[in-house]
């Protein structure tokens, strides 16, 4: 813990055009703006790393263009000052999604200053270390899911629901979503370690992800999936999309495979099958609420538990190269007030 009106930060600088990490302790008064109205300041928890974070951490992609920086993407803390209507001194809060970590100053610090809108309160049933053990990933899983259901899909449908990247934040809580749901879930993966930690996470089936990484062959292939939550994108989407059953859908929600899409317009045309986008930037207010307390009614807080490990904020420039190498599994809870344990 900081001395009063002073905290602690991994702050990013750039010199020469490489992008440094290192911790420092600045003054309050270096906190931005949120530049709203209602502004709020928060004592942050716990954040959370993920692999847009281990890009920024790397001064990959552009994400971050202005420096000094403070990056995360997502934080959970208690209110400290308020401007706002909404919160007052005390509540507890999360944050995922309006760049912050990318053009705002984000989670990787003891406080954060933000509009009221881009906040929601903690949901009854959940703390504040496993909100950030659910995050942006765990997040974007829910709103997977419920854009799934949304366009058909049901338990009560028989045949298998694919989740690409299984082992990593996002595809993790699908497949335990997934599963306490009562869906036959398939979960693909490169690496055989991974399939003891997918099995307890309630997947019926493990797909090496080497069958479904290849461009497809054919523009269609035999029907095989009900749906699928894809983590991946590039020709690991290009394939799911040839093989969906007959009006299936795909929730996309990440592009590590590449940018580029070899597919053909038959899977929409013949098989009427839907392509779903799913954006966890700029969600809106109450359809952020309605995913929080799915998470909390759908998802096992045992499996949460076991699928996350948490570590100091003096260990992300290294779990940064981590992530990005696909060497981290599940989720990484990053803990601002302690220094120095991992687990």
């Amino acid at each position: 813990m900081s001395e009063p009106g002073k905290f602690r930060a991994l702050v990013l600088t750039e010199t020469e055009g490489k992008v440094v990490p290192g911790i420092e302790t600045l003054p309050d008064t270096a906190l931005p703006s949120g530049g709203g109205e209602g502004d709020v300041t928060v004592r942050v928890a716990y954040s959370t790393l993920n692999y847009k974070d281990g890009l920024i951490l790397g001064g990959l992609g552009k994400l971050v263009r202005r420096y000094p920086h403070v990056p995360g993407i997502d934080f959970s803390g208690t209110v400290e000052t308020s401007a706002s209507l909404r919160y007052r001194p005390g509540d507890p809060v999360i944050l995922t999604g309006w760049r912050v970590g990318e053009s705002h100053w984000g989670g990787y610090a003891e406080r954060a200053r933000v509009q009221a809108e881009w906040l929601v309160p903690l949901p009854d049933g959940l703390t504040l270390k496993r909100a950030m053990a659910l995050g942006t990933a765990g997040f974007t899983a829910m709103l997977a899911v419920i854009a799934l259901e949304d366009h058909g899909l049901s338990p009560a449908q028989n045949g298998p629901v694919l989740v690409t990247g299984a082992s990593g934040g996002v595809g993790s809580v699908a497949v335990a979503v997934l599963a306490r749901l009562g869906y036959k879930v398939t979960a693909v993966t490169g690496r055989a370690a991974n399939h003891d930690y997918l099995k307890a996470l309630g997947a019926a089936d493990i797909l090496d992800r080497a069958e479904i990484a290849q461009i497809p062959v054919r523009p269609l292939a035999s029907e095989r999936w009900l749906g699928c939550v894809d983590t991946v994108g590039g020709t690991t989407l290009a394939n799911v999309l040839t093989s969906l059953r007959q009006g299936g859908s795909v929730a996309a929600c990440g592009n590590a495979g590449g940018n580029e899409l070899p597919t053909t317009v038959l899977p929409f045309l013949l098989r009427g099958v839907n392509l779903l986008g799913i954006g966890s930037v700029l969600v809106p207010y109450e359809q952020r609420v309605i995913a929080w307390k799915r998470l909390v009614r759908d998802l096992p807080m045992d499996k949460l538990d076991a699928m996350t490990q948490t570590i100091p904020l003096e260990a992300l420039p290294a779990w940064g190269i981590k992530i990005l190498s696909g060497s981290v599994r599940g989720r990484t809870v990053v803990d601002m007030a302690d220094v120095g344990r991992i687990t």
